[in-house]
C-alpha cells in the first residue's frame, strides 16, 4: 500500500526496548505503513532502539560458527535468503524421505520451498524423544538454561534479515511488520533468559496451630514435562517463540506443530536452537496434517498442550487432551471505545485505529474490529478516519510503505467478503468499501445503527481488514455492547476519566483493558490471554513459565 508521506516525520519515540509505552501526544501523524510502532497485534520496538539492542546482544556473545546452509535465491525474491533445512529432525535423526508439501507465497502464488511432512509414526517418535529428553532438561541448572536462551537470542539477531524474509514470503506479512516481529522474538527470548534464573518459590509458615508448630515448609516450581505447541500462521516466529522460549526457561522440551502455511520460520528457529548447544531433541518441529496432530494431542508423552488458534479447534483439542495441562490462546472480537474526552488528538487517534484495524490485512486476534464512538465526537472522528481508511489497499509486502498485504489465502478473503455482504444486506452502511481480488482485500468500514445481532461482523472474529462502527450515548451502553460477544480478549478505551476507566475495568469481561490505546497493544512481558471463548490460561514469558511448571512442596518436621 502506497501513500505520500507528510512533510513532518511521525514521532517514533518509544518508552523502552520492550515497547511498554508509546508517545501518543505528538501532533506528528503516522501514515499507514510508515510507522510500525502503530503496527498490529503487539506494538513494540522502534528501529533505532532495535538496532541498538541487536548490537548490544551481539557484542555480549561469542561469534557464531559459520552456517553450513547455502544461500538460495527465491523466485522473484529481492535478495537471497538462507532457507531452513526442509528435512525432519526427529529423535536426533535427520529424515529427508517422505511426503512433502510446498509453501506458497500468498502475494505472488509462487512456490517458496518444500517441507517434509511427519507421518503419525514419526510424530509419535518425536513425542517419545521429547519424553526422553526431559530426563536431561529437567535437571539443567538455571545458568545453563539462561546461557542457551542467550545464545538463541544472539543467533536470532544475526539471522534477523533471513527470518524476516521468510515471514514475508510464507505469510504475506509486510516487510516492516515482519522485521518488527523478529525484533519482538528477540525480546521474547531475552526475557526468557532472564526469567530462567528467577523461577523460585516461597517459605510458608505452618505453625498455625499448636499441633502443627513443629512443621515448616517451602515450595518451588518444577517443570511439568514435555510441551506440545501448536501455532497459527499469522505470527510464525513470535507466537512460536512464546511457546518455545518459556518452555526452555522452565526446562521443558517442546514438540512444535506449526501452521501448514508457515512452517519455514519455525524450522529456521529449530536450526538456531540446535546450533545453540541445547540438549538433543529439546525442540522438534514437525509439520504434519491435522490427523497426525490429533495423534500428538492424544499422546501421553506430553504433560502440557499450548495451543494458539481458533476457539472451535482449541476447545476440540482441549476435550481430547486428557490429563494434560492446557493453555489456549484463542480468537477475539476486540472493541475500542472513543469517548468525547479522549486525551489523544482526533487525527492521531484515527490513524492509530486504522493501523490497528487494517495492518496485515487485519489478521490479528486483537485487531480493532468494533469501534464505539460517543455521539458528540462521532462525526468529527469519522471525518478523520474514513479518508485514512481509503488509503489502505493491498500492496507488495516487500515494499517498506506497505501496511496491508494479501490475506493468507483466497478462502479467507472470500469468507470476509461474504460476511461484509451479509452485513450490508442486514442494514449496515458501507463508509469505505472495495472489491476483493483473489486473496487481496482492501480496508472496509461499516456503520451500524442497531446492535447488529446475528451478523458475523459483530458477533464472530472477522480476522480481516474490516472495521464496524457503532455510535453510543452513554458510557454504560458502550460497555454493555462490548460484552455482547462470546469473546473476551482485550478492549481499548480512550477517555480522560478515571471513574469511567475503573467502570470499564470492573464491567468488561476481557483478559485485559488497554487504556488510551487500541486493543492490539501487547507487550511480550505482560500476562496475555482471554476470558470466555478467547482462551484458558495466560501467556507472556513469565506467565507461560508458570503454566509449564507446577508447585512442589517440601514439608519438614523439626
Amino acid at each position: 500500500m502506497a501513500k505520500k508521506k507528510p512533510d513532518s516525520a511521525p514521532d517514533k519515540t518509544l518508552a523502552d526496548p520492550t515497547g511498554i509505552a508509546r508517545d501518543r501526544l505528538s501532533e506528528a501523524e503516522p501514515t499507514p505503513g510508515s510507522d510500525p510502532a502503530y503496527a498490529q497485534m503487539d506494538l513494540t520496538i522502534p528501529a533505532a532502539k532495535s538496532r541498538a539492542m541487536q548490537q548490544a546482544l551481539a557484542a555480549a556473545m561469542p561469534p557464531e560458527p559459520s552456517s553450513s546452509s547455502l544461500p538460495i535465491v527465491l523466485p522473484d525474491a529481492p535478495e537471497s535468503v538462507r532457507m531452513p533445512d526442509a528435512a525432519l529432525h526427529v529423535a536426533s535423526k535427520r529424515i529427508e524421505a517422505g511426503e512433502t508439501a510446498w509453501v506458497k507465497d500468498p502475494w505472488t502464488g509462487v512456490r517458496v520451498a518444500p517441507v517434509v511432512l511427519a507421518t503419525k509414526a514419526l510424530a509419535l517418535q518425536a513425542a517419545e524423544a521429547s519424553a526422553k529428553a526431559f530426563a536431561t532438561t529437567r535437571r539443567l541448572p538455571s545458568f545453563m538454561r539462561r546461557r542457551i536462551l542467550k545464545d538463541v537470542t544472539r543467533r536470532i539477531v544475526q539471522a534477523r534479515a533471513d527470518l524476516a524474509e521468510l515471514i514475508v514470503r510464507e505469510s504475506g506479512k509486510p516487510k516492516t511488520l515482519a522485521l518488527f516481529e523478529v525484533d519482538r522474538a528477540i525480546v521474547t527470548f531475552g526475557l526468557a533468559a532472564e526469567e530462567a534464573v528467577r523461577i523460585g518459590g516461597e517459605v510458608i509458615p505452618l505453625d498455625v496451630t499448636e499441633a502443627t508448630q513443629a512443621y515448616r515448609g517451602h515450595w518451588t516450581r518444577v517443570p511439568r514435562g514435555p510441551v506440545l505447541g501448536i501455532t497459527p500462521f499469522n505470527f510464525p516466529l513470535n507466537l512460536v517463540a512464546h511457546k518455545v522460549a518459556p518452555a526452555l526457561a522452565a526446562g521443558c522440551p517442546v514438540v512444535l506443530k506449526p501452521a501448514p502455511q508457515t512452517p519455514l520460520t519455525a524450522l529456521k528457529l529449530a536450526e538456531i536452537v540446535r546450533a545453540s548447544g541445547a540438549p538433543p531433541d529439546i525442540l522438534q518441529v514437525v509439520p504434519c496434517t491435522n490427523d497426525v496432530a490429533a495423534a500428538l494431542v492424544a499422546s501421553e508423552h506430553f504433560t502440557t498442550l499450548s495451543f494458539t488458534g481458533s476457539a472451535k479447534v482449541g476447545f476440540e483439542l482441549k476435550a481430547k487432551a486428557g490429563k494434560k495441562h492446557v493453555t489456549l490462546e484463542l480468537g477475539g472480537n476486540a472493541a475500542c471505545i472513543v469517548h468525547d474526552d479522549a486525551p489523544v488528538p482526533l487525527p492521531q487517534l484515527a490513524a492509530i485505529v486504522c493501523a490497528s484495524a487494517f495492518n496485515y490485512a487485519g489478521q490479528v486476534c486483537i485487531k480493532t474490529q468494533r469501534l464505539f464512538l460517543q455521539r458528540r465526537v462521532a462525526e468529527r472522528f469519522l471525518g478523520e478516519l474514513v479518508p485514512r481508511a481509503c488509503a489502505y489497499v493491498p500492496g507488495d509486502p516487500h515494499r517498506d510503505e506497505t501496511a496491508i498485504g494479501p490475506m493468507i489465502d483466497e478462502a479467507a478473503a472470500r469468507r470476509v467478503e461474504s460476511w461484509v455482504e451479509r452485513a450490508v444486506a442486514g442494514g449496515a452502511s458501507a463508509l469505505v468499501t472495495g472489491k476483493r481480488d483473489g486473496n487481496r482485500m482492501p480496508a472496509i468500514v461499516l456503520r451500524l445503527e442497531g446492535d447488529g445481532a446475528g451478523l458475523e461482523v459483530v458477533e464472530e472474529e472477522i480476522f480481516g481488514p474490516v472495521l464496524v462502527v457503532h455510535v453510543y450515548d452513554k458510557w454504560s451502553d458502550a460497555l454493555r455492547q462490548v460484552n455482547r460477544t462470546r469473546y473476551g480478549l482485550q478492549c481499548g478505551v480512550f477517555t480522560d476519566s478515571m471513574s469511567r476507566i475503573q467502570e470499564a475495568f470492573d464491567t468488561l469481561d476481557v483478559g485485559a483493558l488497554v487504556v488510551n490505546d487500541v486493543p492490539s497493544a501487547r507487550v511480550d512481558a505482560m500476562p496475555y490471554g482471554g476470558r470466555k471463548d478467547s482462551g484458558v490460561g495466560r501467556e507472556g514469558v513469565r506467565y507461560a513459565i508458570e503454566e509449564m511448571t507446577e508447585r512442589k512442596l517440601m514439608l519438614v518436621r523439626t
